[in-house]
């Protein structure tokens, strides 16, 4: 008969997500994993396989909590413009008192292995294309309100995941107010 795990799968792989995130994919050992999910390794393999396997499984974890918020604010029938503009300041908020600077899990994800794995890769460019769905839904529905005037929702909704993504680092690089304030400012511009 087979052992009945001991431990919170969703637990243990929050805390996995946290650990990569923190230290990314190189950065962290099976024994940060194995400290910071609280369980042996034995039950880190029979449960989520190897390294790799579990990185995978944070990922679609991010996916399944971090970006469906995202995707869920954006794609809300009411929002639009305003809906776009409160993300952006809210996330200045979050990266300010981000007392850790780990960034963005995906975006360093995006950096780190995409270059060299095929299967990280894919599961990041579906993560950034519902984030850009998102944004392309909230965008038409401001068009269609007239409160912006582009032509071409979809390449702002490009260029918003890009701002997205740029602004993450740059939180992490130099968590300053007033720098994050006047690139979202900026960046937002364009929706004038």
């Amino acid at each position: 008969m087979a052992r009945q795990k001991e431990f919170n799968q969703q637990e243990a792989l929050e805390k996995a997500m946290e650990t990569f995130w923190q230290h990314g994919y190189e950065g962290t050992s099976i024994q940060d994993l194995v400290k910071s999910m609280g369980i042996n390794r034995g039950s880190l393999y029979d449960t989520f396989g190897d390294k790799h396997s579990l990185y995978l499984a944070a990922i679609a974890h991010y996916d399944e909590t971090i970006v469906q918020k995202i995707v869920n604010r954006l794609e809300a029938p009411h929002a639009s413009k305003q809906a776009i503009i409160d993300y952006f300041n809210e996330l200045v908020e979050r990266a300010l008192n981000d007392q850790t600077s780990c960034g963005c899990f995906m975006t360093n994800a995006a950096v780190e292995l995409c270059p060299h794995d095929t299967e990280a890769a894919q599961r990041i460019q579906t993560n950034l294309q519902r984030i850009e769905n998102a944004f392309y839904q909230a965008l038409q529905r401001a068009a269609i309100k007239g409160e912006i005037k582009s032509k071409n929702p979809q390449a702002l909704a490009h260029y918003l995941t890009c701002l997205l993504q740029g602004l993450r680092v740059t939180a992490k690089v130099s968590p300053q107010r007033d720098v994050l304030n006047n690139i979202v400012q900026v960046g937002l511009s364009i929706l004038n």
